[in-house]
């Protein structure tokens, strides 16, 4: 512990991760609500303070939250800092893949500032920049795209052992 997952918008961190806590016994860390519960809406501290200053809290509350004995679900551009880069490169990580015809639907009506202009082009664009990253970091690679979270959780937990 912690076991980390990370992944693009819309491949389901959030509820799998809380899945895989109650199932391994852990507590559940989501850094994207603990930065809701302390600072506000992310889309708002997008538009108030813009993208630089929300990757500062960001770095702080996921610091904070690696430390922890939990499942972590950070949020989809945490990977982009080298400290937490290197914070990853001793804890098991799960990447959590979705292809484009999954996520659409997942991502509709959203509220996600990255990809308020653009949908599912920026969303492309923007996984093109970070799967590199992901793909470093992962121990785990798994497409959750048209799994049941039961199946997906299962054979997390199945290859975690095998890390261990």
């Amino acid at each position: 512990m912690p076991v980390v997952l990370i992944g693009p918008m819309g491949a389901g961190k959030t509820r799998i991760g809380s899945r895989l806590a109650r199932e391994v016994g852990a507590p559940f860390v989501d850094t994207d609500q603990r930065i809701v519960e302390r600072y506000g809406p992310i889309e708002e501290i997008f538009a108030r303070e813009g993208e630089p200053y929300f990757r500062v809290i960001e770095r702080e509350v996921v610091a904070e939250a690696l430390r922890e004995e939990a499942v972590v679900a950070l949020g989809g551009g945490a990977v982009l800092d080298p400290d937490t880069q290197d914070d990853l490169a001793t804890l098991p990580v799960v990447l959590l893949r979705v292809d484009e015809a999954a996520v659409a639907p997942r991502l509709a009506g959203g509220t996600r500032p990255l990809i308020a202009d653009g949908g599912l082009d920026r969303w492309r664009g923007i996984l093109a920049e970070r799967l590199p990253i992901y793909e470093a970091l992962a121990d785990i690679d798994l497409d959750t795209s048209r799994r049941p979270v039961a199946r997906i959780v299962a054979e997390i937990t199945g290859r975690l052992g095998a890390l261990a």
